[in-house]
């Protein structure tokens, strides 16, 4: 029996491994045969062009960019795309929503289907994801506007998501859609992944760091120097504040224990610092040493009493105007 389970074990561990195998094999050749790049536009259904066009335009700032139509519909198509015999002509504009996807608008004339919003679980309902660096700023520009939310901004605590914020909103028409962030990544980033979603916070950020000057030696000495008052202020909202001049978002902190990744993460361990010891201060020990977009800082930290209780390196790497490496190194006494 024993001998037989093994067996069994190991005709089963060969039946996985070969559908692994296949899995990988028909998606390499899918994605070969297909030849999919990416995603060009997402079509919606609107019933007034002008309403649609105004509030992509004037509201969320993007371009309308192409027009085709009114075009007559025959018969046969409107049989196949299952559309009401009586439909008028549509008219299609392509608008241009920032960096990504475009969002192409159909209006049909004397319209004979359902005006009814689909429900949030039925089979074919839809929404449009928008990306923001700040979705509080871009919450309350858009109720400024007039644009009715469906709740608050939510944080996701963990899991895949976690860093993530959301929050749906409705359009002057009924339809859902929603805004998105997560300026210092997302959980699921840390795992190392094979495959990494594509944001258009990543085009953006590059895009930036194309277009960036070099840092001058004496812009890198001041970045620094904005550090150390980072690690020095008491107020975690001004400490935040103060984050957002001299690190980028996804900054990296690695010290020989830990990496903390963005300002809340380093926010919080300074945080614990100034906590454990309130009357401790950073201060140089020698020069700031620069170069090119490369900076090495010697350091004390202590009390009064006694200021180089602790001593030690960062070492920092700059792009696009701001450190998006942090190498720590603490000296052993």
């Amino acid at each position: 029996m024993s001998n037989l389970k093994k067996q069994i074990k190991a005709n089963a561990t060969a039946v996985a491994s070969a559908l692994l195998l296949s899995t990988a094999v028909s998606q390499a050749d899918a994605q070969q045969k297909a030849g999919i790049l990416g995603i060009d536009h997402v079509g919606i259904n609107v019933p007034n062009m002008n309403q649609a066009v105004n509030f992509f335009t004037d509201v969320l700032g993007f371009s309308a960019v192409t027009t085709l139509g009114p075009i007559p519909l025959d018969d046969a198509w409107k049989k196949s795309n299952h559309m009401q015999p009586k439909t008028g002509p549509v008219t299609i504009k392509m608008v241009k929503a920032g960096t990504g996807a475009n969002i192409e608008l159909f209006e049909y004339q004397d319209n004979k289907g359902s005006d009814q919003q689909p429900g949030g679980d039925d089979i074919g309902a839809s929404h449009v994801a928008f990306y923001t660096n700040d979705i509080s700023k871009s919450v309350e520009y858009l109720k400024s506007k007039g644009v009715q939310f469906l709740g608050e901004p939510f944080l996701m605590p963990s899991g895949d998501t976690e860093g993530e914020s959301w929050v749906y909103f409705v359009t002057p028409w009924g339809s859902k859609m929603e805004l998105v962030s997560y300026p210092n990544g997302k959980g699921y980033e840390k795992k190392n992944p094979a495959t990494i979603l594509w944001s258009p916070k990543d085009v953006a950020e590059n895009q930036n760091q194309s277009d960036s000057k070099p840092l001058s030696e004496a812009e890198i000495k001041s970045l620094v120097e904005g550090h150390l008052a980072i690690w020095n202020e008491k107020d975690p909202k001004k400490r935040e504040s103060l984050m957002a001049k001299v690190y980028a978002d996804t900054i990296e902190m690695v010290d020989s224990h830990f990496v903390a990744v963005g300002h809340k993460e380093i926010n919080g361990f300074v945080d614990g610092l100034q906590q454990k010891s309130p009357q401790s201060k950073f201060s140089h020990i020698k020069a700031i040493d620069v170069n090119h977009n490369i900076a090495r800082l010697y350091w004390q930290n202590g009390t009064p009493e006694k200021p180089d209780a602790v001593t030690g390196m960062d070492l920092f790497v700059f792009e696009n105007g701001k450190a998006v490496k942090l190498y720590v190194f603490v000296d052993n006494k």
